[in-house]
């Protein structure tokens, strides 16, 4: 089939994650990137364009211009897609934007910097009938899909526990004092919106907990602190949850403990069983059985299922995680374009996005009142 034509909005020259959006969109020859509005500065644009090698005229100064021209195009060439990939104050304009010209819409997380905003893409998701796509690339990971299978099978029981956490060090310092363009835009209020790392990273460790357990978080309490001086975001946050079903459980994210790289990590326990997976180590899943003895499992191995098996790219024993995430996410986003189902056509969707949402205002509701706080 002729590949699908992307479009990018963000990720000009001296971005992290436009990068790595172009790598994944790249890796399965399914999406061809043929123009962008990457950056507010039109040289860096333009820059950025013919780094690209795209055709100059495709490379626009705003994305509403971006919007507009596209949608015209008739033939071949016509854009099908675009991946949202700028500081999240923009991400409800831009994807409503394209929604309403007739695009599908692949966007980074957090979906907006608010619940209203994030129930109007919803509303507009349903109305246009476009797809909608929010990369939490860490559910396009074998290990985690494997499981999420896994607990919807019952090997578990009833599930009780769980526990993620994500844990940083990066901002330890205060790097954006010093200019640093992802700390400057992560701890700004009028790019971030009203979280800082909590919605940076405790998203991701939201969306795993509901993912992964089946359940929803329907109680939290939250304490949301900041440890650096001057910061006016959040750098350390701490839930208690109480989920359908009785479970109950906890969640941590901070980008303050000091020589953290990347830990994500994720436990669920139930009556019969347990299982713990580690982002640092991704190809492993800590399998604990009735009996108390515990299997490691691993991928591209005839202990996974074949949900797992579906996203899996690399031969045993090599590491398979970040790009191959992102990755699953752009190829299941692609069938869905082209209407096809399986196994790997799964991704995050606009609700998804509104649930993450929800966990961010519920949280900031918890910490200003010192109180057990409902989602709902």
């Amino acid at each position: 089939m002729p590949r699908l034509k992307m479009g990018m909005i963000g990720g000009g020259q001296g971005a992290f994650i436009g990068a790595v959006h172009r790598i994944a969109l790249a890796m399965d020859g399914e999406f061809e990137l043929v123009a962008g509005a990457f950056s507010r500065d039109a040289e860096n644009t333009r820059a950025t364009g013919l780094a690209l090698n795209l055709d100059p005229q495709r490379c626009y100064p705003t994305f509403e211009e971006m919007a507009r021209k596209e949608a015209m195009r008739r033939g071949p060439d016509h854009l099908d897609a675009v991946a949202i990939v700028t500081p999240n104050h923009v991400h409800h304009a831009a994807a409503k934007c394209f929604l309403e010209a007739g695009f599908h819409v692949i966007c980074d997380k957090p979906m907006t910097v608010s619940v209203a905003e994030a129930m109007d893409l919803v509303a507009t998701v349903e109305r246009t009938g476009r797809h909608f796509a929010l990369t939490h690339n860490y559910s396009g990971y074998p290990m985690v899909e494997e499981a999420r299978q896994r607990v919807q099978a019952g090997e578990l029981g009833t599930v009780r526990k769980v526990y993620a956490e994500y844990l940083q060090g990066w901002l330890s310092e205060p790097l954006e004092s010093s200019g640093q363009k992802q700390a400057s835009w992560r701890t700004d209020p009028t790019q971030s919106g009203p979280v800082g790392a909590l919605g940076d990273i405790g998203t991701h460790a939201f969306q795993l907990v509901e993912h992964v357990s089946g359940l929803r978080v329907e109680k939290l309490f939250a304490v949301l602190k900041t440890f650096v001086t001057g910061r006016r975001l959040d750098d350390d946050d701490t839930c208690l949850l109480e989920l359908s079903g009785g479970a109950t459980g906890t969640l941590h994210a901070s980008q303050v403990c000091f020589g953290r790289e990347n830990g994500l990590a994720l436990r669920i326990f139930g009556t019969k069983g347990a299982l713990a997976w580690a982002q640092e180590h991704p190809n492993d899943l800590h399998w604990t059985q009735p009996d108390g003895s515990v299997c490691l499992l691993r991928t591209a191995t005839g202990a996974t299922g074949a949900a797992s098996r579906a996203l899996t790219r690399t031969p045993s024993g090599h590491p398979e995680g970040y790009l191959e995430g992102f990755a699953n996410l752009y190829r299941a986003f692609a069938r869905a374009i082209r209407g096809e189902r399986g196994p790997a056509a799964s991704f995050p969707t606009v609700r998804d996005g509104l649930r993450g949402l929800q966990f961010i205002e519920a949280s900031l509701r918890s910490d200003r009142a010192g109180q057990w706080i409902s989602m709902d």
